[in-house]
């Protein structure tokens, strides 16, 4: 099993992954295959992210999710394998080249009837959904500049026991360290300022993979 976090100790990582949920082998699978993409493998989360999500899915119980940014499908098929009968999974993401492989490892996992592949702007697709709150788990792992207004479209149809999950809120440290001014990590201070401001929710800021935020509604 591979380190799966940078702001972990290596020794503590690699035992914490050894102690979780293993992926599965269409998992190990898919993993090998996005491997061999090259350097934008790195799109990719990383198994011990992938088991936290399932575990806080299967807790959760969803019967509506959300997924901005799917890349070749792993969370989503960490997700979807946990998901109850009826429930579904909706991914939005603009790539066919990517999703494609995603829609393979679906199918080989048997989970293909609970994921809603919409490809297209990703605002577009949030913004047509229902505006009542039905969304009980989203995942936010897209182009970092629209990660605002994903939140915003998301936040208010947040079921009242809703989680939001949102990836590299970290950016590899970048967002810690004064010296790093670059206009990427720059606009993700400002949403990681703008979710530990919000009236609206709780948040948790979690040092998994490139940074994790679990994000839920006040009561």
């Amino acid at each position: 099993m591979s380190r799966d976090s940078a702001f972990v100790e290596e020794q503590a990582a690699l035992y914490a992954a050894a102690h979780s949920l293993q992926p599965t082998e269409v998992q190990r699978e898919l993993i090998a295959e996005t491997a061999s993409l090259g350097r934008v493998a790195g799109m990719q989360i990383g198994p011990l992210q992938g088991a936290f999500m399932t575990v806080l899915a299967t807790a959760l119980r969803p019967r509506l999710a959300v997924e901005v940014g799917t890349f070749t499908g792993y969370s989503a098929l960490c997700v979807a394998s946990a998901l109850e009968p009826g429930a579904q999974l909706i991914c939005c993401d603009v790539s066919q080249e990517w999703t494609s492989i995603a829609r393979r490892y679906w199918e080989r996992a048997g989970v293909a009837d609970r994921i809603d592949l919409r490809i297209g702007p990703a605002l577009d697709t949030l913004r047509a959904l229902p505006p009542e709150r039905l969304i009980d788990l989203a995942f936010i792992d897209a182009d970092k500049s629209s990660y605002p207004a994903y939140y915003d479209e998301i936040v208010c149809r947040l079921s009242p026991g809703g989680v939001i999950l949102v990836d590299n809120v970290l950016r590899g440290g970048t967002v810690a360290d004064a010296a790093s001014d670059d206009e990427a990590t720059e606009a993700m201070r400002a949403f990681n300022e703008h979710v530990a401001a919000d009236e609206r929710t709780r948040s948790v800021l979690l040092p998994i993979g490139d940074g994790l935020t679990m994000i839920s509604p006040k009561q």
